[in-house]
């Protein structure tokens, strides 16, 4: 168990992908915390899932557009696991629109869930992490390249400022020994985003596998920059989305 006596919050963790790192990350021995909008039971669900790999797990009710709750969310994890050793941004929302269409609200919420909720988490978190810490931020393959006529522009405008900001934080923090890193999900089977979905079949066809992705693909690429493994990665982009954007 690599991240035994480790302390992790996943954000957006009661389905899809962050329910699946945060019981890798309990697999791996890690102490885990989630936090959730709305879906009580299901992050309940998640916890006991956690609790079943023999380690510590608390859901915490928090709206990602409030910076007050993602601020509360890392200091009650911080409480209730006695630290933070890593932080995962996967939080995140999905409004498709032209440019022209699109309304200010859903660029309001786009920009406060999916970019300052990111920085305000890591913001809270750094005064807690330690030598060896780590933020994992959720972005998207959309952020290098986007396919025209799917309503992505705004989307992906917050899933490519995750590369930069992670890249930034790397450097601001490398003295620290604490890494900072982006994983770019490609296609991958979840609510947000079936894989018989509406988008399934032109999905598929672009990735060179295709097929879509498992939420454990991207669980386990988090669970290795998690662990001292990854001691020398920082800064980077991982894409994995079955050769998509090959």
């Amino acid at each position: 168990m690599s991240l035994k006596g480790k302390r992790a919050l996943v954000t957006g963790a009661s389905r899809g992908i962050g329910a699946a790192i945060a019981k890798a990350l309990a697999t791996e021995g890690a102490d885990v915390a989630i936090t959730y909008e709305k879906s009580a039971e299901a992050a309940e669900a998640v916890v006991a899932a956690v609790k079943a790999s023999g380690v510590r797990a608390v859901a915490i009710q928090a709206d990602s557009a409030d910076v007050r709750a993602v601020q509360a969310s890392v200091e009650k994890t911080v409480a209730e696991l006695g630290g933070l050793d890593i932080l995962v941004n996967n939080a995140g929302i999905l409004r498709l629109s032209t440019v022209r269409d699109i309304s200010l609200e859903d660029i309001d919420a786009l920009l406060n869930v999916n970019v300052r909720a990111v920085i305000v988490a890591s913001k809270t978190a750094i005064p807690h992490l330690g030598k060896g810490g780590r933020i994992i931020n959720i972005g998207s393959f959309f952020a290098d390249k986007v396919p025209g006529g799917a309503g992505l522009p705004v989307y992906a405008l917050t899933k490519s400022a995750l590369t930069a900001f992670s890249q930034g934080l790397a450097r601001e923090l490398g003295a620290s020994d604490i890494t900072v890193n982006v994983v770019q999900p490609g296609s991958i089977d979840t609510d947000m985003n079936p894989a018989h979905g509406p988008f399934g079949e032109v999905l598929r066809s672009i990735t060179a596998l295709g097929r879509y992705g498992k939420v454990e693909d991207i669980a386990n690429i988090v669970t290795f920059l998690a662990d001292e493994k990854a001691q020398y990665i920082t800064g980077a982009a991982i894409t994995v989305d079955g050769g998509a954007n090959a």
